[in-house]
């Protein structure tokens, strides 16, 4: 039964996701905020605080909760290592702030206390005369002779002191059971992705790359600063309907098939395709990539070609249609011939559901520690909870990494259950009120507790519209967003760099996509876009600011095609502006309006800023400050910023 002596209502909590069905998500070094809206009846003072503790049997620490407004409290701690931490919120009517409130009232109107004194001694000695100061607190109090004295002790700054620092329970609610926040490691949080086929790692055309090739790159991709290596599907390539170049229905003789249609006869999904080498080659490439301090992340997609040995294996995994074929997949209007979907609706899901794990743990065992998950939306999201929740039972630090573009909800939840890192809409979201509307929107909303973006600009699959035919401007301008306002960036990268913007017509697709072919680059080229993306990498390395995607700030300016933000560590130590031109092909100006509050700006503003990118030096007094940006001199500002205080 609820005590009826409660007073105090606790609604609302966060950080919480779904209830508490599933754990908040942070990562090592990042703060937690509490927040909860915290009420009783009548005027009574209210305190409450938040007890948190690092696993379910560690040590309780409790931080006091302040008021924000309208009923709502927030207290924050920070999380210091891996794991689960627990947290609950207890709150309750202070007896002895509310009458110290009321002390203070009623000898601004002159009435006699000498009862309030008697009162307040009375609550002192509830919270125990052994602390420090309150069993002198008690004499003063009940000192009769020295009426004045008394009433002027209880006002003083010392007295004050003691209340606040020494709340007093009585009848405490409990918000209930603790919930959790989940820890993770550090590059969950801060990760900066490079795609390419290792099939097209040759330096020479004419090649088919291999392993070996791939490692020849790795110099020139840590250089510029990327820590994950992304590849598509490394896995024999299936035979039977394989496509050919731009998706042409029939391969011509010698044409490689798209990764993806993964299984032949030369193996599945836990073998290699033999152009490309060895299993001693790839596990050698990832200790050399290790070396320059990246990881290779491994594409899992989990379907089928007809010719993949499971086909003929286990028939019961796949859908069988009424003339005896198998169903391949389909997103209508497109068709994917060279594909298998599983059918996890089998009556054989147990052993389906224990052979997918099986791949998972394989590649672990050869030292993959990161999986970029194709089209995981497409299998049910039971699946992947009990699939990610196996995997990290065994190494809690894989990162998964969902590629779903898809319906929001379907997004959330497979973020919910598990995944590391998501696909995002940035690649879609081009004029300032759609970025602003969509960063804001992941980094205030409920999804914060959840959904960890990862912002890419283009993808073998994306050639969006708004770079098609476009020049490198808008090249550039896109990657400075997506490096910027997000912790997690990525891009297809040889496409990327060398401004590849030719689509299929009416079509959001590569023309020639490297999907269907094998490419030769100019490995050894360098152009002003591998400068500009090692100059900003090498800015998030940095500085910690842009290794966080929460802690941005928009800035008004008063000019739609340029867009501003601030992004700064919690003791602003560490200070980011980015001002982007949104028009690749004019000069664009405004002026741009500091966030006083934020960076805590005295009347007398003198702020520092050197742009990273041109080494320019600029001196700002005003709230309001003139900004001009050429887009074929650069792009964009990526100021760091120094705040130097008047002392008058």
């Amino acid at each position: 039964m609820q005590n009826g002596q409660q007073r105090v209502i606790i609604e609302n909590i966060q950080p919480q996701v779904d209830n508490g069905i599933y754990p908040a998500k942070r990562t090592v070094g990042e703060r937690v905020d509490v927040t909860a809206s915290i009420f009783g009846d009548g005027h009574d003072h209210i305190r409450a605080s938040v007890l948190y503790k690092p696993e379910k049997n560690g040590s309780l620490t409790e931080v006091a909760m302040v008021p924000t407004g309208n009923d709502e409290w927030r207290a924050s701690f920070y999380v210091d290592k891996k794991g689960s931490y627990f947290f609950s919120i207890q709150a309750w009517v202070d007896h002895l702030e509310t009458w110290y409130d009321g002390f203070k009232k009623k000898v601004a109107a002159r009435v006699d206390v000498k009862v309030e004194l008697m009162e307040g001694a009375a609550m002192l000695k509830k919270l125990g005369t052994k602390k420090a100061g309150l069993l002198f607190s008690v004499t003063r109090l009940e000192d009769k002779d020295h009426y004045a004295t008394a009433v002027e002790y209880v006002l003083s700054d010392e007295f004050e002191k003691i209340v606040l620092d020494n709340p007093l329970k009585e009848i405490v609610t409990s918000s209930g059971a603790e919930l959790e926040v989940i820890v993770e490691s550090r590059k969950a949080n801060f990760s900066t992705w490079y795609e390419f086929f290792p099939r097209s790692s040759a330096l020479h055309a004419g090649r088919h790359g291999t392993f070996h090739d791939c490692q020849k790159l790795l110099p020139r991709i840590s250089s510029m600063g990327f820590d994950v290596i992304y590849f598509p599907p490394i896995h024999p390539i299936g035979e039977v309907n394989r496509k050919g170049k731009n998706n042409n229905v029939r391969a011509a003789a010698g044409e490689p098939g798209s990764p993806w249609a993964i299984g032949s006869r030369e193996g599945g999904h836990k073998s290699i395709l033999p152009a490309l080498g060895t299993m001693a080659d790839f596990k050698k490439l990832i200790d050399e990539a290790a070396k320059l301090g990246m990881d290779i992340a491994m594409d899992i997609a989990f379907q089928c070609a007809p010719d993949h040995p499971y086909v003929k294996e286990h028939p019961q995994w796949f859908k069988q249609r009424p003339d005896g074929s198998i169903q391949y997949a389909e997103n209508p209007p497109k068709k994917y011939q060279d594909i298998y979907p599983f059918n996890f609706e089998t009556e054989d899901w147990q052993a389906l559901w224990q052979e997918l794990l099986s791949v998972f743990l394989f590649w672990m065992e050869q030292g993959i520690k990161i999986f970029r998950v194709d089209n995981p939306h497409t299998k049910p999201i039971p699946f992947w909870q009990w699939v990610i929740a196996e995997v990290h039972r065994k190494k809690p630090d894989v990162i998964f990494l969902s590629e779903a573009f898809t319906r929001p909800k379907i997004m959330a939840s497979l973020a919910k259950v598990g995944f590391t890192q998501s696909y995002t809409y940035f690649t879609w979201r081009v004029n300032k009120a759609e970025i602003t509307e969509y960063v804001n929107e992941l980094v205030n909303g409920p999804s914060r507790n959840f959904f960890r973006p990862n912002f890419w600009p283009n993808t073998p699959d994306i050639l969006p519209y708004h770079l098609q035919h476009q020049g490198e401007n808008s090249f550039i301008a896109r990657y400075a967003l997506a490096a910027t306002l997000s912790s997690n960036t990525g891009v297809y990268g040889p496409s990327y760099e060398f401004y590849e913007n030719t689509p299929i017509e009416g079509k959001e697709e590569y023309f020639d996509s490297e999907k269907y072919e094998v490419r030769h680059y100019d490995w050894k080229k360098t152009n002003r876009m591998t400068d500009i993306m090692t100059m900003i990498n090498q800015c998030r390395k940095e500085n910690a600011a842009l290794q966080s995607t929460w802690n941005i700030q928009f800035c008004a300016v008063g000019n739609e095609q340029l867009i501003a933000y601030l992004k700064a560590t919690d003791d602003l130590s560490n200070i980011i502006l980015v001002v982007v031109n949104l028009d690749p092909n004019q000069i664009q100006s405004g002026y741009i309006q500091l966030p006083k509050d934020k960076l805590k700006l005295s009347e007398k503003i003198n702020v520092k800023l050197h742009d990273r990118m041109t080494d320019e030096h600029y001196t700002w007094t005003q709230e309001w400050n003139f900004v001009e940006i050429n887009p074929h001199k650069m792009p964009f500002h990526l100021f760091q910023v120094s705040i130097h205080q008047s002392h008058m």
